[in-house]
């Protein structure tokens, strides 16, 4: 069943996902060659919980870390490690929650590790595109699969392929609520978009195949065929005068 979200409840997911792009500015000003992900998991979480809320991956499902950070071909669910050392020319997804007043906002966004090369680049400008035309369409009147379809068309126009395996979601009480988000669809099909949804809009981009492995540790999650993938999200809420970005800060 969707939730729909009353003003008040909007407003306090709004403190939510303030901390939540916070906790993402955190990330970009640490990444750099040579920096393990534990050190930057570590500081998402000091921040997380210096501004009073919890991080929501932490222990969801028995995740070990408090954002998922996954490298180059990783396309997500990348659990933080000393002995993963970010290098020269690498692109690192950081995808964070935070949890305070009852709400969750959720929120991913694909960094360059110092030089990276022009198909990385691309990439991930694509994958920053592709959710934006995507929000475009997360209007009241509209359907889900309308969103899907602008991301996807975003994505094929650049020559890439979006995951299908993993979707967005509502966001509320709960991490992961109805509906889901995928980043592919009809126009005109799906679930009507409402006033007082929250949904989180997060295009998973592939250079090559939509195909996906889960590796042994149970999380991490590549591309089938080893090339780069690109993740770009914000928790959005549907309102009467459009869609408010609830995890982008200034």
């Amino acid at each position: 069943m969707i939730q729909l979200k009353n003003t008040a409840q909007i407003d306090l997911m709004r403190v939510a996902g303030r901390i939540t792009g916070e906790a993402l500015a955190v990330a970009e000003e640490m990444v750099r060659p040579g920096i393990s992900t534990w050190d930057i998991d570590k500081a998402i979480r000091t921040h997380i919980e210096k501004s009073g809320a919890k991080p929501s991956f932490l222990g969801y499902g028995g995740f070990p870390g408090s954002a998922c950070i996954s490298i180059n071909d990783e396309v997500i669910h990348g659990i933080p490690s000393k002995k993963r050392i970010l290098q020269e020319g690498d692109i690192v997804k950081i995808d964070v929650g935070a949890f305070i007043n009852g709400f969750h906002g959720d929120a991913a966004r694909t960094f360059a590790v110092g030089k990276i090369a022009e198909n990385a680049a691309r990439l991930i400008e694509a994958t920053k595109e592709s959710f934006y035309r995507g929000v475009a369409h997360a209007t009241v009147g509209a359907r889900i699969g309308d969103i899907g379809a602008a991301v996807e068309a975003c994505a094929k126009e650049n020559g890439y392929s979006v995951v299908r395996r993993y979707v967005g979601h509502g966001v509320g009480h709960e991490l992961h609520e109805s509906p889901e988000v995928p980043n592919f669809g009809t126009p005109g099909r799906g679930s009507r978009i409402y006033a007082g949804m929250v949904i989180a809009i997060e295009p998973m981009v592939n250079e090559g195949v939509c195909d996906v492995h889960e590796m042994p540790d149970g999380w991490t999650v590549k591309t089938a065929d080893r090339k780069l993938s690109a993740h770009y999200e914000n928790t959005v809420a549907i309102t009467d005068e459009g869609p408010i970005l609830l995890t982008e800060i200034k």
